[in-house]
């Protein structure tokens, strides 16, 4: 397991599923751990579980105020941001472009796409300073693949991994890892909801065909170590084999 004693992670996305997974998996390899999510008492009782080197702090991830906020609450109580994992996403409503509600669609771009610009733009100041840092960010497949009724899910992951890109050119020389993951399907929340939708492939997957979220996070973890440094502004498959006896991740 990589080392993470005396650095800090904060996590959006943290009340369930890989970020929850993340934080206790990270808290396991000694990092501080800050988990941000709109849902204030799941995080708090996630953060009581780890004990006294977590911190929850509410945050919606579509507003900068609330990202910014949560970044300065971790540099004040940890001193450092050392790992930023830009996890929380949301893919409801799922549906036809010709019937989408355009401010719910807007509202799936706020979240995926601006959250996860919020949290780079927070963090790379205080990276920059403090000599570098990692910023994970979690993609999909459909960031690459267009999908029945996931028009605002593949634009936004796509519009992700180009952010990762742009991160690394921008931040490589100061020190800022920037890597995506796409962990394939997970069994989360999220799954749920795209197979109670009945629309295109992946809501035809038994709940088996998915991969459980502490997978993804031990993932994570192995990003955070020298051995992933040849995927610095790439995106890592969960889906390869080949990275999955690297990151260890097999049940």
């Amino acid at each position: 397991m990589t080392d993470m004693t005396g650095k800090t992670v904060l996590i959006t996305g943290a009340s369930r599923g890989i970020g929850e997974a993340a934080a206790h998996i990270f808290a396991q390899a000694g990092a501080n751990v800050v988990l941000t999510a709109r849902g204030k008492s799941q995080i708090d009782a996630i953060a009581a579980a780890i004990g006294n080197r977590a911190l929850s702090v509410p945050c919606d991830v579509s507003k900068w105020d609330d990202v910014k906020a949560a970044v300065d609450a971790a540099v004040a109580k940890f001193g450092t941001v050392d790992v930023l994992i830009n996890n929380a996403g949301v893919i409801e409503p799922i549906g036809p472009l010709i019937d989408s509600d355009p401010a719910q669609w807007g509202h799936v771009i706020d979240v995926n796409l601006k959250g996860v610009y919020y949290g780079m733009r927070a963090v790379m100041p205080i990276m920059a300073a403090q000599g570098g840092g990692s910023v994970l960010t979690i993609s999909s497949g459909a960031a690459h693949t267009a999908l029945e009724g996931w028009a605002h899910y593949c634009a936004s992951k796509a519009g992700v991994h180009m952010l990762t890109k742009s991160l690394h050119k921008e931040g490589a020389g100061r020190g800022i890892r920037a890597m995506g993951l796409s962990p394939g399907t997970v069994a989360t929340q999220m799954q749920r909801e795209i197979k109670h939708s009945g629309i295109n492939a992946v809501a035809q997957l038994s709940w088996a065909d998915h991969i459980p979220p502490e997978w993804v996070a031990r993932a994570l973890l192995w990003m955070c170590s020298d051995d992933a440094n040849e995927f610095l502004g790439e995106e890592i498959s969960l889906r390869d084999e080949a990275i999955r006896d690297r990151a260890q991740v097999r049940g």
